[in-house]
């Protein structure tokens, strides 16, 4: 069966019939086949949440509150089906797919929450007798656009504050997950959210470029959101800033996790397995740099690459850790890295097997500044060790990107710790544990080329809506002419 598009809350085709085809990674069946919009599709989806948002944002919270955490409900429900088809997608592993649908149902109940903290303050006035507010307001049609690495997670993000924030949203669904990022919107449907309020878009990969530019231009839609590389994200905030519409971009990262001289190793160890090799590195927290003091770097790298060796790796469908990579080119791309570190004086500790979109994790020693992976995001589970001298120069590697999303650093000074931790340039910074973490409370975003704006909790409200300044005026009051 097609996914269709959703459009005041009813299945829509595309208009020219076209759709497209999702291949399993590992099986390479096909997952799901999904209508595939071009430009003129636009129009329709776009009039759908505008018509939508007069009533939606007039709304009270109350109300808002009941109808989102009713979605929260439907997708836990669903929790097996978005597991299956999640597998089928994104070759991803069935725990992983589980706790993606238990947070973004997080996301949804904390969304909720906030309804009655969207409010304002009294701000003194210079004139006599005037009461003068900040009053936050919804902005109108907010566009997601979010990508396939943590699916339910990701996509349920784009839409959750921005609707409990009284806007109305389009949900445009990542070309390798069509299925999964409808079955979101579907869980906001059938809670009883109005027509129109929640809508969803999907497109052949060779149409994306079209469809975003059509879906950022359209007058009508007043923000975006977007979660992806940053190669992307420099075409999307292009494009928003040429038409004027704030945008929230997260994107890449290399995160980098310290190991200093008094580091707990074995905690060390544990968290680096975690965060490196969670979902086969697929996440944009993921540990990408491994930055060891050298005095304790040999206890550490020979711990960590016995526990990396002994991960188990294979189809997602089995009792592994490790399941598939996105496609099986993601994977030429990890034996590129390794080839070139390798020849450039790098040792491989741990791992290095490839089977198609199948790849094992994977540790290079000794990685420098002339090896790809040192700068490269590998998004995936081949991981650099970097071997470094102090805590000066320790930070100093961690800053050698043009990255910032996560980070973490690991010591049992905490002064120590917070001292590096205040030099390294990134959103997120867990001292003592993994670079991978998320709360749906928590301020959520990075610097440089990680972007910029933040998902999570209250300061996700500054993101969805606009500060009005509103005053309640004496009307006699004396005017200078």
């Amino acid at each position: 069966m097609t996914v269709q598009f959703v459009i005041n809350n009813k299945d829509s085709g595309a208009s020219g019939g076209g759709t497209f085809d999702r291949i399993d990674p590992v099986t390479g069946e096909v997952a799901s086949t999904a209508a595939a919009a071009k430009a003129a599709d636009i129009g329709a989806v776009v009039a759908a949440a505008d018509a939508a948002f007069p009533a939606w944002s007039a709304m009270g919270p109350g109300e808002r509150r009941a109808l989102l955490n009713k979605a929260a409900d439907a997708m836990e429900a669903k929790s097996d089906a978005f597991v299956a088809t999640m597998i089928a997608e994104t070759g991803s592993t069935g725990p992983w797919a589980g706790f993606n649908v238990m947070l973004a149902a997080g996301v949804i109940r904390e969304a909720a929450a906030m309804t009655t903290q969207i409010g304002g303050e009294v701000i003194p006035a210079n004139k006599p007798g005037t009461l003068a507010m900040g009053v936050a307001r919804a902005k109108g049609v907010c566009l997601g656009i979010a990508p396939w690495n943590a699916p339910v997670i990701l996509g349920t993000r784009a839409l959750a504050m921005p609707l409990a924030c009284g806007n109305t949203v389009i949900l445009k669904g990542s070309e390798s997950c069509p299925k999964t990022h409808r079955m979101i919107v579907d869980c906001f449907v059938e809670a009883g959210l109005p027509a129109g309020v929640v809508n969803y878009v999907s497109n052949a990969p060779e149409d994306a470029a079209e469809v975003v530019k059509a879906l950022i231009e359209a007058p009508a839609v007043k923000h975006v959101n977007f979660t992806g590389s940053s190669a992307v994200g420099r075409i999307i905030g292009r494009l928003a800033g040429e038409n004027l519409k704030p945008a929230l971009l997260e994107l890449g990262g290399k995160a980098p996790l310290v190991v200093l001289s008094d580091a707990d190793i074995d905690g060390a160890v544990n968290a680096a397995i975690f965060g490196a090799f969670m979902n086969q590195g697929q996440i944009c927290m993921s540990t990408e740099r491994l930055i060891v003091d050298e005095a304790i770097a040999d206890e550490f790298v020979e711990k960590l690459a016995a526990r990396a060796s002994k991960l188990p790796y294979g189809n997602p469908r089995d009792q592994v850790v490790l399941g598939s990579l996105v496609s099986a080119a993601a994977g030429e791309k990890m034996d590129a890295l390794i080839a070139d570190a390798t020849g450039k004086g790098a040792k491989l500790v741990a791992g290095g097997q490839r089977d198609g979109a199948i790849h094992s994790a994977t540790l290079l020693d000794g990685v420098t500044s002339e090896m790809r992976i040192y700068g490269e995001e590998s998004f995936g589970p081949v991981k650099s060790i970097i071997r470094v001298r102090g805590d000066a120069q320790a930070i100093a590697t961690a800053n050698d990107t043009e990255y910032g999303l996560s980070a973490a650093v690991f010591s049992q000074d905490i002064q120590r710790a917070i001292s590096a931790a205040n030099q390294i340039k990134s959103g997120i910074c867990h001292i003592n544990g993994p670079t991978v973490s998320d709360e749906p409370q928590m301020p959520f975003g990075g610097v440089g080329d990680s972007g910029y704006g933040r998902f999570g909790g209250k300061a996700a409200i500054a993101e969805f809506t606009d500060l009005r300044w509103i005053t309640i005026e004496d009307p006699n009051q004396h005017y200078p002419f």
